[in-house]
């Protein structure tokens, strides 16, 4: 008996040297986020900076190029650094210890790219019909109309838009083209003109969904990326709800002589509205300097991160950063078809691998059908038409605010995270909305409705909300950022249109039950997804980002099986466990940096 309880710890013995040998590997196979300018002597590192700004124009900040490529060779030693002045040390340390503290120009771009999303937002929500009428597939085909349009057609222009019109002037182009579509939309005469005009608005939503998100995380710091980036979605929430206002204030508008219809057309009307302020202001923002680079107009990029950060050393810093990490995301590209490379190229292939998951994720999530139904929802559990307006718009209020704690948790916490702990939660909610239907009618249906929906608004915001479009704009290298992002966001309006012409027809065939429990089942297989498939991105700079994504899709899916037990104990159960090694390690990277002030204890 003692010797085969002996054989059975030694075999115990065995497979844990097996684990820990697994992990030792997981930690050693391209796991490490490593600065590719460590390791070069300072005398030939300036003197390759020296060389850039001769290359690119700029000969005559030498001097501010030797500065940022030395701190950008280690970016918390610069208090050690001979060459820096004490202004610079100034600049550096605030920017660790003050996180917030951005030029106001950068944040004007944030919220110009705040308003662009806030007319996607109400693009999608004036239309939200109280009632599916007696053709549910006529409903759900206007509804989808721009969406299969963007997931089609639109979404593909995004990289040549970008290619010859940079961010700014395809932001410019695609306002122009929601405002126009939205007033065309309230003078339309038959459903086959409103589709046809709500067709043409997705030209407007699909390029500019891809492009905006982008756009902003291609000027902020790594460290409130995440955070400045999601404003997209915090926004087209503030928009979604402001388009139920728009419902609510020209519910009782009556027609007119010669004008049928007077109500519902100043409400699709005045989605275009918004649209005129960003055309009017969109060339005042800088243009992306990663985009800049990649026309090789180096002068301007620099020009451009001088209006975004606070001083030249972090312009001529970040710069340099960038040059470096291209340069060297230039020996994974083959020369051939970038959208070939997307799934030929195994860097490039996780990246939209991951990126397609949280976009499809985001509307099998079940979201966008409240969005677009909340009111026919409603009024399945007897609220009145006005009654199922004001409730439709408190999901919106609820869905705004609640995207507000992911401005400081999505750079923190991370959005892996996020989405990990509120896809359960969605599930559990929106099991619960649907099971409401089975409560006699009466005041209990109402109130449990109305509280499962909401609830459902407060897991979904701070998590399947900002973090696909966020993920999406920093998942992919420069290279193919255009292209990748036209695949991210095809995808998502492509099963956006699907939910929405889908929807009407699947409440009246499954009843309510059936159709929230059908969302209810993807939200499980959703975790799963993102637990196994989904790298963490957050504070890291967009070409750091090569490296994580450079660990094999089997290496990151064994590694988070082993990990789930271990934090189910740690987290749920609140056991006492043994922390599993990191995947990532960072070294010295120009992201999640840590600082101590000189004389700081270690």
């Amino acid at each position: 008996m003692s010797e085969e309880k002996s054989i059975e710890r030694k075999d115990s013995v065995y497979e844990y040297s097996k684990e820990v040998q697994h992990i030792d590997n997981v930690r050693n196979i391209n796991a490490k986020l490593a600065n590719p300018l460590s390791g070069i002597p300072h005398d030939k590192l300036m003197a390759n900076a020296a060389q850039f700004a001769e290359d690119h124009g700029l000969g005559h900040l030498k001097e501010e190029f030797k500065k940022g490529a030395l701190v950008a060779q280690d970016p918390t030693a610069f208090e050690s650094l001979p060459m820096l002045d004490d202004a610079d040390r100034n600049v550096l340390r605030r920017e660790l210890t003050h996180r917030w503290d951005q030029p106001w120009e950068l944040y004007y771009l944030v919220i110009l790219c705040s308003l662009a999303a806030a007319v996607q937002g109400m693009d999608e929500s004036v239309i939200n019909d109280g009632s599916a009428g007696r053709n549910q597939w006529l409903l759900g085909l206007v509804n989808s109309a721009p969406y299969l349009c963007c997931g089609v057609v639109a979404c593909w222009l995004t990289a040549p838009l970008n290619a010859y019109l940079g961010r700014r002037g395809t932001i410019f182009v695609t306002a122009f083209v929601s405002f126009a579509s939205c007033i065309w939309q309230g003078v339309t005469n038959s459903w086959q003109h409103l589709f046809v005009a709500r067709f043409v608005l997705g030209f407007g939503i699909g390029p500019k969904s891809a492009t905006v998100p982008v756009y902003a995380a291609e000027c902020a710091p790594p460290v409130i990326r995440g955070a400045l980036v999601m404003m997209w979605q915090m926004w087209t929430a503030f928009g979604i709800m402001i388009g139920n206002v728009m419902d609510l204030a020209f519910y009782h508008v009556p027609d007119k002589p010669h004008i049928h219809g007077l109500n519902w057309r100043l409400m699709l009307g005045s989605a275009g509205v918004p649209a005129l302020i960003i055309m009017s202001q969109v060339f005042f923002c800088p243009e992306s300097p990663r985009w800049l680079m990649s026309k090789g107009r180096y002068d301007k990029a620099y020009e451009s991160l001088l209006r975004l950060r606070h001083a030249p050393i972090q312009a001529a810093r970040d710069l340099y950063y960038i040059h470096t990490l291209l340069e060297t995301e230039k020996e994974i590209t083959t020369g051939r078809n970038r959208f070939l490379e997307l799934f030929t190229v195994p860097r490039n292939r996780r990246a939209a691998l991951a990126s397609t998951i949280v976009m499809f994720l985001q509307q099998f999530c079940g979201v966008n059908v409240i969005a677009y139904y909340s009111s026919n929802i409603f009024a399945e559990a007897n609220f009145t038409e006005i009654q199922a307006l004001l409730a439709s718009w408190g999901f919106g209020m609820v869905n705004w605010l609640f995207a507000f704690p992911a401005v400081y948790t999505i750079d923190t916490f991370g959005r892996r995270n996020l989405l990990l702990t509120t896809f359960p939660l969605m599930a559990i909610f929106l099991l619960m909305t649907g099971f409401a239907f089975w409560i006699p009618e009466g005041k209990a249906r109402l109130a449990v409705v109305a509280l499962g929906i909401y609830l459902f608004g407060m897991a979904y915001s701070p998590g399947e909300g900002p973090v696909p479009f966020t993920y999406s704009a920093e998942a992919y290298p420069l290279y193919v950022r255009d292209i990748g992002m036209s695949l991210s966001t095809a995808v998502l309006w492509f099963f956006n249109f699907v939910v929405a012409i889908t929807f009407p027809r699947l409440l009246g065939a499954f009843q309510p039950q059936g159709a929230f429990g059908w969302y209810a089942g993807w939200n499980i297989v959703g975790f799963f997804l993102i637990l196994l498939f989904l790298p963490e991105t957050k504070a890291l700079s967009l070409e750091e980002l090569d490296q994580v994504f450079s660990v094999p899709t089997r290496t990151h899916a064994a590694y988070q099986l082993k990990a789930l037990p271990r934090n189910i104990k740690k987290y749920i159960f609140r056991m006492k466990v043994k922390d599993m090694p990191p995947l990532y390690e960072h070294e010295g990277a120009i992201g999640e940096k840590t600082y101590a002030p000189p004389g700081a204890g270690h």
